[in-house]
């Protein structure tokens, strides 16, 4: 009987090994490092960390102030690429970044600071908020599946 309960055990140590071995990793630095190259991407209008990082599936969302992008390509097409061209100058800061996980689920909420140059009007903005990112672990890689901003103009002390 020992020796059944050993083979019963071994069994299902081995039948449990792969999902372990499968499980997402919880080190916050590869989605520190997604979050800095989507910060890249923003600053220079540049869609390939976006279409790098974010899962491109029907009924994606993105919401900043407000406003909503329809999927990845409405995203990167109509906000982040003509970006580059509208405003002399974009920079984003992403800080006080922290990471949960959940197991294949993770989620990053940031503090941000937004300034830049409308190039046609010379509107300056300088805007404070905070940003959260959605995560799913797919194919051995963390992907963005939704972002929220918030931001308001910060006060002048």
């Amino acid at each position: 009987m020992k020796k059944l309960y050993g083979i019963f055990a071994a069994l299902l140590f081995v039948s449990l090994a792969p999902a372990a071995s499968l499980a997402a990793p919880t080190d916050p630095a590869p989605i520190e490092a997604i979050i800095a190259d989507i910060e890249y991407g923003w600053e220079n209008g540049d869609g390939t960390p976006f279409r790098e990082h974010f899962l491109d599936f029907e009924g994606a969302r993105y919401f900043e102030s407000g406003g909503q992008n329809v999927g990845l390509e409405d995203l990167v097409s109509h906000h982040v690429e003509p970006e580059k061209d509208a405003l002399e100058f974009l920079s984003l800061d992403f800080a006080n970044i922290q990471v949960h996980f959940e197991g294949d689920f993770a989620w990053a909420l940031a503090d941000t600071l937004v300034k830049g140059k409308v190039r046609k009007s010379g509107y300056e903005f300088d805007k404070k908020g905070h940003q959260t990112f959605l995560f799913r672990h797919v194919d051995g890689a963390w992907k963005v599946v939704h972002t929220h901003s918030s931001s308001r103009d910060r006060r002048k002390d």
